[in-house]
């Protein structure tokens, strides 16, 4: 009995080691596409690998993990970012994060942006920098897509931005990004920032979109475009061999999840719903996020609030006693001085009003974790 149970024992070391494991695929992507390879990564990360079970988040040994952090947005709208580097070693090492959330661009990992003459190369690098800084730090880096083009390049006449839903070049995305990061343990992936006016049939399954463009574009005119369903890209994500946490966001930009519990859920394991709960939006959070935390992990992707916003402690303190009750995990937005709700007021990192509650709610939870282990 004890040599049988010695076996089971390394059996089940064996599959988890195996599927944290680095797999060497790749080889040619669609046409004109960089195709990527699994990057390697030190076996001593593999404690890090994540799972869910029910509305947990489980690490390699079983232990529930409680993920927290902030955003450190600018790799959607710029090539190179700006002080990211600094801002994810000043998250790990100041903020005491468990997780940073960082948006990225389809266009520019693919060098599809006029200004990119060597095929997205350095931008994969320092994404790539980044999540191996997050990696030295034992700290989790969720890869959010956040801008999409509508299924045309940038070179080709598209326009990159936040828009309803993924499209077809967003598939591109995450057969790339996930064969390059597959099981890695320390990254999530994001698949789609904030998802909005479509339904739930096309949340999940795709259709037609048509996508309104910002308010501040001179033009108005809504472009009518293949919307690729959140189903398809966990599906993409799953069939490179990739079994990292993915996160789902809702609908309502990012903040509507009621729909997973009326038969439109993603299927699939390993996945966390997202949700993004601003003090403009509907005041319900059991219907629009709650609810499914019962039955689901639920992740605030973005939070925060601005200095118009008078009653925005009150808020926040709010949201964290619930969060701490339906045991939601959260990344703050965001770790910049002009991207709003900010975090801090200057490049010194000196934080807002917001900063400074956060920071506060980060040094307790990592006081705790330290506590605990």
């Amino acid at each position: 009995m004890q040599r049988l149970n010695f076996l089971k024992l390394t059996l089940v070391v064996l599959v988890l080691t195996a599927s944290c494991s680095s797999i060497k695929v790749g080889g040619p992507g669609r046409s004109g596409l960089v195709a990527s390879q699994a990057r390697p990564f030190d076996a001593k990360l593999n404690p890090m690998c994540l799972h869910t079970e029910g509305n947990k988040v489980l690490d390699a040994s079983g232990k529930p993990v409680w993920l927290y952090g902030v955003n450190i947005a600018s790799l959607e709208w710029t090539n190179g970012g700006e002080h990211v580097e600094e801002s994810v070693n000043r998250a790990i090492n100041d903020w005491k994060v468990s997780l940073i959330r960082l948006p990225l661009a389809q266009d520019r990992w693919f060098g599809k942006m006029t200004n990119q003459t060597d095929g997205g190369a350095a931008y994969r690098a320092l994404v790539d920098k980044l999540v191996d800084t997050c990696a030295a730090g034992r700290v989790y880096i969720n890869l959010d897509l956040h801008w999409s083009d509508c299924g045309k390049w940038v070179n080709e006449g598209g326009k990159l931005g936040q828009h309803d839903m993924p499209d077809e070049r967003s598939i591109d995305f995450w057969r790339d990004a996930a064969t390059r990061y597959q099981n890695q343990p320390n990254v999530i992936f994001g698949l789609y920032n904030e998802p909005h006016d479509v339904s739930f049939a096309v949340w999940r399954d795709g259709g037609t979109a048509a996508d309104k463009p910002a308010r501040w574009n001179p033009s108005q005119a809504k472009v009518n475009y293949e919307a690729v369903g959140l189903q398809k890209l966990y599906d993409t994500v799953r069939s490179t061999g990739a079994t990292n946490l993915v996160t789902v966001s809702g609908l309502d930009w990012g903040y509507d999840l009621s729909g997973v519990l009326q038969g439109y859920e993603i299927k699939g394991s390993n996945l966390i719903y997202e949700t993004h709960p601003y003090p403009n939006k509907p005041p319900n959070w059991d219907k629009n996020f709650g609810d499914a935390s019962s039955k689901y992990p639920v992740y605030a992707g973005e939070w925060g609030f601005g200095r118009r916003d008078t009653n925005g402690l009150e808020y926040a303190q709010n949201l964290m006693q619930y969060a701490k009750k339906h045991e939601l995990h959260w990344t703050a937005w965001d770790l910049h001085t002009t991207a709003g709700p900010t975090l801090i007021k200057n490049w010194q990192y000196e934080p807002t009003i917001f900063g400074q509650f956060v920071k506060e709610q980060l040094a307790a939870l990592a006081a705790a974790r330290g506590s605990n282990e």
